[in-house]
């Protein structure tokens, strides 16, 4: 790579911020902004990494260019999560999320037989992959493999289960804009990549069956259900049952194995207890974006079928069942900055999102956030960039200073907090924590089969 000036600016932004904000480490700066600009690939790089844990399009494209528009394959054969380490910045371990973009000023190449991050010619740091682990290496007896099933990202930590592959907020007037879940899977399928839509519960829990055989070191120590939205019902269910039923079936058959998590709509509290009765542990109402007028442009099918108001009601309604700290509401760090409806100042944004994190945080729920990526099949992402990595930065000092401010421990499901121990991989929350922060200990027992 030439070291052009679009470089130079890229990194003199980025040295900048750090040395303004000291007290966010500097890994989680550039992990903020690769996950908002993602990263490009050298033919060289793309050889090396192919022999690693692979990209497995858990949920979302999570990239900057369609699959059309990847030259090199990349799809195929990028990994999953790049380890940030060492180089002449002496970072720490930080796990970054693959978002693959051939554009971007951040590329991954081999110099002098050793794979680095560089921003033109100037290294950044190292970069160690995930080997692909055992479990990956075994298919179902169906010849589906654990990839398409129950693959794991956070460096093997948590285990993804996408089990409907849609949503049912449909076309411009329902989907949130920000989203490209109905497009990714038709651009998965076309580009010859097995994506059913549903996943059967029974293979879901074979898929299980072969990780806890294989994972021997217990790696694997959480997982995830989760999946479109349901506003109808989907094989004649609606999404509580339609949800329920793997919960259900995973924690009668692994009890305690892992830290349950749930991943759906803000739901009214009946049905948030049959998710704890199945088992669920962890509950993830996503409300997205905290200000009114942007949820209901940002997100016009929730506000129109439930309502923002009760959007919120819900989820703090949810911490009676769940208790506080096992309610963790995600947002998408960066919509509030979208044109042409969002905010236009950095500090407008931070206040607007720092009022919703003391609405949760004073009644112990603790939201977490993933950084937003402008995908370009999402209504949102087709025309325009991504929020200012000064706002991203500004969002981590703001949300560790709240969570401290309410004396808070880290939110639960989540691994270690601290730069070099923390392994979530779609943004640095959890990086910008102090290393000693307690997390959070896990009150709400697996009930299985409790109140059926």
């Amino acid at each position: 790579m030439s070291d052009k000036p679009e470089n130079s600016r890229r990194l003199e932004e980025v040295e900048s911020l750090i040395e303004r904000f000291p007290d966010v480490p500097a890994e989680a700066v550039f992990k903020e902004d690769l996950l908002r600009l993602g990263v490009s690939f050298s033919e060289d790089a793309l050889r090396v990494c192919s022999g690693f844990k692979p990209k497995s399009y858990f949920i979302f494209s999570f990239d900057l260019r369609p699959i059309t528009e990847m030259d090199q394959g990349e799809n195929l054969r990028a990994p999953e999560e790049l380890a940030l380490v060492g180089g002449p910045r002496d970072f720490r371990r930080t796990i970054v999320s693959v978002r693959i973009n051939p554009a971007s000023a951040y590329c991954v190449d081999i110099v002098d037989g050793k794979l680095l991050l560089l921003v033109g010619t100037e290294v950044i740091c190292g970069i160690e992959l995930q080997e692909t682990p055992e479990y990956y290496l075994r298919n179902l007896q169906s010849g589906r493999t654990i990839t398409e099933i129950a693959p794991t990202i956070e460096w093997g930590y948590l285990v993804y289960l996408t089990v409907y592959r849609k949503c049912q907020y449909f076309g411009f007037k329902e989907e949130c804009q920000f989203c490209d879940i109905n497009e990714n899977v038709r651009q998965q399928k076309e580009a010859g990549r097995p994506y059913d839509t549903v996943k059967a519960v029974e293979e879901v829990v074979e898929a299980l069956e072969i990780i806890n055989d294989a994972d021997v070191e217990r790696r694997t120590g959480a997982y995830t259900i989760t999946g479109g939205s349901i506003t109808r019902h989907l094989r004649g269910q609606d999404e509580a049952a339609f949800y329920e039923a793997y919960a259900r079936a995973i924690n009668s058959r692994f009890p305690g194995r892992w830290i349950s998590k749930m991943v759906v709509q803000a739901l009214p509290v009946d049905d948030v207890r049959r998710f704890r009765d199945a088992g669920v542990q962890i509950y993830h109402p996503n409300y997205e974006v905290w200000d009114p007028r942007l949820f209901s442009i940002i997100c016009p099918g929730k506000e129109d079928y439930v309502g923002r108001d009760e959007w919120m009601a819900r989820i703090v309604a949810s911490a009676d069942v769940f208790g506080p700290s096992q309610v963790i509401p995600n947002f998408v760090a960066g919509v509030e900055m979208a044109a042409p409806h969002g905010f236009e100042k950095v500090e407008d944004a931070l206040a607007s999102t720092g009022e919703g994190l003391d609405y949760f945080m004073e009644r112990g729920i603790t939201p977490r956030f993933t950084v937003w990526c402008p995908e370009p099949l999402s209504v949102l992402g087709r025309d325009q960039g991504p929020a200012p990595l000064e706002y991203h930065v500004g969002l981590l000092r703001l949300w560790r200073e709240t969570l401290l401010r309410h004396k808070l421990p880290a939110p639960p499901g989540y691994g270690l907090p601290g730069i070099g121990n923390a392994v979530f991989s779609v943004s640095s929350f959890m990086d910008a924590l102090p290393g000693d922060l307690e997390v959070a200990r896990l009150s709400c027992e697996s009930r299985v089969g409790a109140g059926s």
